[in-house]
């Protein structure tokens, strides 16, 4: 569809947002995100069931994993959303990256390649 949306928004396709890892959430902070969110289908419209489910959970881990280390669990949001919405999608995009902008930069120091 040709949508705008920021172009510091990374998008990594999964055939599940069940399949996210909280070690993958968790490594983008490390990489020097300063926000994370995962896009995941409508609540109970998930093809596979539950995994979207699945995914609020890990989503509601990470958020509070990151508030027990100082963090603004602001910076982690799941937003569940139809693949038939692009526009949506861009919206969202547009307006995470404004909510992080305004939180500032991640306290979290890169990891530094080895």
């Amino acid at each position: 569809m040709r949508l705008q949306y920021p172009t510091n928004v990374r998008v990594i396709q999964l055939p599940c947002s069940g399949r996210v890892d909280i070690l993958h959430l968790l490594r983008a902070f490390e990489d020097g995100a300063d926000g994370v969110y995962v896009a995941g289908c409508m609540e109970g419209d998930c093809h596979f069931l539950t995994g979207n489910l699945k995914a609020a959970r890990k989503v509601e881990y990470v958020k509070t994993v990151l508030s027990e280390l100082g963090i603004e669990p602001e910076r982690m949001e799941m937003f569940n959303m139809s693949s038939a919405e692009g526009p949506r999608f861009a919206e969202v995009a547009q307006e995470f990256t404004q909510a992080i902008k305004e939180l500032g930069p991640s306290p979290v120091p890169a990891a530094q390649a080895a």
